[in-house]
């Protein structure tokens, strides 16, 4: 029988994100503490007849060429000389282009789990290296955990790893534009930059051994997604009604997400949410994946 690996490919929040400058290139400096939870997608990967790659993904809008782990397979097989195929198999549960990184997390799972199908034998800091030809976000998801995330978000700083938190998360039923991260860094004004004191503030009270607050938690694109997502202050305030806590947007949305007590309160707010026809997921903290 063909050796078979299946990973999990965990999705991010983002517990503080802060525009600090647009570069003359046109990119922009962030600082974010970036933190992966339990809602995951799956990624199975099986050997195939040598150089074939396909991919097959329970999601159908999905299966074509840009698929990000599709992408990641083949910059692997291209630049480590690999003459070995593969069939990638994607379980999709974390909803798409909502800001929590479930594109940017199949990409490091296939990374990692291609590099353990073929016995590349390559370091973390191999698999690093190629991560920017696929997005920001894939540096951090070949370790996970919690991080610092700088430069345009790939520069990663491992953190001590947080107590396990809960939290909900929820999917506003509001219109996702195209290109959306790019409307909301073209719609940031003076006012939505700042120098990193929300991320400092937030490392700080960690590194003191305290828990996670929501009083500490900062997103530099909450006014601007206002604007792109029209429906989404509503849906916050409706979260926040029902949790009792304020709602947080998660990478540059419109996933939201509020800290709860426990399991068991995240457990009945879900069943509120979903009783209401909404999507949303109850999730917890994870520690460090390792590449």
């Amino acid at each position: 029988m063909a050796a078979m690996l299946e990973l999990k490919a965990y999705a991010k929040v983002n517990l503080t994100l802060e525009v600090l400058r647009r570069r003359p290139d046109g990119y922009h400096e962030v600082a974010s503490v970036m933190q992966t939870v339990s809602l995951g997608d799956t990624l199975g990967l099986e050997p195939a007849q040598a150089p074939a790659l396909s991919l097959s993904c329970s999601d159908s809008a999905l299966q074509g060429e840009d698929n990000l782990a599709l992408r990641a397979a083949r910059i692997l097989q291209e630049t480590k000389g690999s003459e070995k195929g593969a069939k990638l198999r994607l379980e999709k549960a974390i909803p798409v282009a909502a800001g929590l990184g479930g594109g940017s997390s199949d990409a490091a799972a296939a990374l990692r789990g291609l590099n353990r199908l073929w016995g590349l034998g390559l370091s973390p800091e191999e698999l690093l290296a190629l991560a920017p030809r696929l997005g920001a976000d894939v540096a951090f998801f070949l370790r996970g955990g919690t991080a610092l995330a700088r430069g345009q978000g790939e520069e990663i700083t491992p953190l001590r790893p947080l107590p396990q938190a809960w939290l909900v998360i929820f999917l506003p039923p509001v219109p996702i534009p195209p290109g959306k991260t790019g409307r909301l860094y073209a719609a940031l004004e003076p006012g939505d930059f700042s120098r990193g004191e929300h991320t400092q503030r937030l490392l700080a009270h960690l590194a003191a051994g305290g828990p996670l607050e929501s009083a500490l938690l900062y997103n530099a694109f909450w006014r601007a997604a206002l604007a792109q997502f029209p429906g989404i202050e509503r849906h916050g305030r409706e979260l926040e009604g029902l949790a009792g806590a304020p709602a947080h947007l998660s990478g540059s949305g419109p996933s939201l997400f509020t800290l709860v007590s426990g399991q068991a309160q995240g457990q009945r707010l879900l069943e509120s949410l979903r009783g209401r026809g909404y999507q949303a997921w109850l999730a917890h903290t994870l520690t460090l994946e390792g590449a």
